[in-house]
């Protein structure tokens, strides 16, 4: 890459401020299906995005040329747009101060998924399919591996230069059963989330992905011949692989600044959080502490600079119930400081790729673990359903009122677990709902989870979110489920 390090800085222009980001990504995504092969995927891309700010305004290009005609244009491009907005933005971008850092990132990688052949993945799958038939109910099983290699170089004024690495890896279990009338799908730990980790086939170990299609299959054989799970006002203990989509929700795209600020308005919506409840707005119960953290281990979106090159660093998003600070980056806090001098920020720009211009995203963002055991939960609850690994989810455009949907459930009753029920619901506001949270999970419910699948923007950009959660227990909460 100094080859391209050196290409750049000899294209750049005269400007407040310029930046190139290219990145190069390749994946591969493999699955068995009823224990046949599926026609394997494999991709590569790569490009450059570059940025220019000429007199206060911003222009980007983006090319997948990275020859020397190619960047130059692209710069050229990207100058054009620039003086076209001088004295029609709505931000002076030299205001901003966007970063010039230098440094480095690697995710932890301890057995690279490369040092398998094809034929290796392919007979671990087809070892985890197979297992998981375990009954003609079971009507359809698939194991997947989705791996992906990424590497970005940022390079800006002033000697400027960050390189990151990262190595994803997303496995998945599905199994389908059939039976009465009734079908129900169970998976590992989410259809469109769940164990999904920076690193190498370490992450298969600690999902323990080559014993877990029998559970998988059980689970689905236990939904189809379930109950419906009732309905009314119960307690809800919701475990780190639901709790990733509530926080996802009805914190992180809440507390995205861009969309505070009217961004997102006429696509994903605003948000029910507005610039003068930071530093004072109750957000849910004293045990609630939400942490930004782009240092957990092996978390799937952890990086040590967002894609301005802003250092990234852990900070308390929400603390003890109280809202202390958005996720917005380097160009949305200087907006937001000028309507609320003072307000804070984390480093959080993010682009899905190449060809994408950074906007606020959220990253890793947790719930921090408390002090109170699963047993202790459960043996606290009189009334109450246990629910497992989201299935669907709404949500209103400020980010406010929701219901969600799990695949697995288990009902509580006299401090203790009970039958397992079928098509488990619950709903809430997100203030109300996270001020009802009574009970947190030690470390020892804690779970690192994530999802590669958050979508935001125009155009749209899909990009990875780690939610490290434990165990928690909310009262009072409205359950529904199918029972009449």
């Amino acid at each position: 890459m100094h080859s391209f390090e050196q290409l750049v800085r000899r294209n750049a222009p005269a400007a407040d401020y310029w930046s190139a980001r290219a990145v190069t990504e390749t994946s591969e995504k493999l699955a068995v299906r009823r224990d046949v092969p599926q026609a394997p995927e494999q991709q590569r891309d790569a490009g450059v995005m570059l940025c220019v700010v000429r007199d206060g305004a911003l222009g980007y290009a983006a090319t997948s040329d990275m020859s020397e005609w190619g960047v130059r244009n692209a710069f050229a491009r990207a100058t054009e747009l620039a003086q076209a907005s001088i004295g029609r933005t709505v931000f002076d971008y030299r205001e901003a101060g966007l970063p010039k850092a230098s440094g480095s990132y690697r995710s932890p990688n301890e057995r690279p998924a490369a040092g398998l052949s094809l034929a290796e993945k392919f007979d671990l799958l087809r070892e985890v399919c197979v297992s998981a038939n375990i009954g003609d109910a079971i009507v359809d099983r698939t194991a997947s591996l989705w791996t992906t290699h990424t590497e970005q170089l940022h390079i800006t004024p002033d000697g400027g230069r960050i390189e990151q690495v990262w190595d994803f890896i997303v496995p998945g279990i599905t199994a389908v059963a059939s039976a009465n009338g009734d079908t129900q799908i169970r998976s590992a730990a989410g259809q469109y989330n769940g164990f999904c980790q920076q690193g190498g086939l370490e992450v298969l170990e600690r999902a323990r992905f080559a014993q877990d299609g029998p559970r998988v299959a059980r689970e689905a054989l236990e939904l189809v011949r379930a109950p419906n799970c009732p309905e009314g006002e119960m307690d809800v203990l919701l475990m780190p692989d639901q709790m990733m989509l509530q926080i996802h929700e009805s914190i992180g795209h809440p507390l995205e600044l861009d969309r505070i600020l009217g961004d997102e308005r006429n696509f994903a919506g605003t948000s029910f959080v507005t610039l003068d409840m930071f530093g004072h707005y109750q957000y849910g119960s004293e045990l609630l502490n939400v942490s930004f953290a782009p240092d957990t281990p092996a978390e799937f979106a952890g990086f040590a600079y967002d894609d301005d090159g802003a250092p990234a660093q852990r900070e308390w998003i929400i603390q003890r119930g109280i809202l202390q600070r958005p996720l917005g980056g380097t160009v949305s806090q200087a907006r937001a400081q000028q309507l609320r001098p003072g307000i804070g920020g984390v480093s959080t720009t993010r682009a899905a790729s190449w060809n994408r211009a950074p906007i606020d995203r959220m990253s890793n963002l947790n719930v921090e673990a408390g002090d109170s055991t699963l047993e202790q939960m459960i043996s606290s609850i009189e009334l109450g359903v246990m629910m497992r690994t989201n299935s669907s989810w709404s949500i209103d455009d400020s980010r406010n009122k929701f219901q969600f949907g799990c695949e697995y459930g288990q009902m509580i009753r006299g401090g203790k677990l009970a039958e397992v029920v079928k098509r488990p619901n619950y709903r809430g506001i997100s203030s109300r709902f996270w001020r009802s949270l009574a009970m947190v999970g030690d470390r020892s419910t804690f779970q690192v989870m994530g999802t590669p699948y958050c979508g935001k923007g125009e155009p749209n950009q899909v990009i990875r979110v780690g939610h490290a959660a434990p165990a928690c227990k909310f009262t009072g909460v409205s359950v529904f489920g199918g029972a009449r």
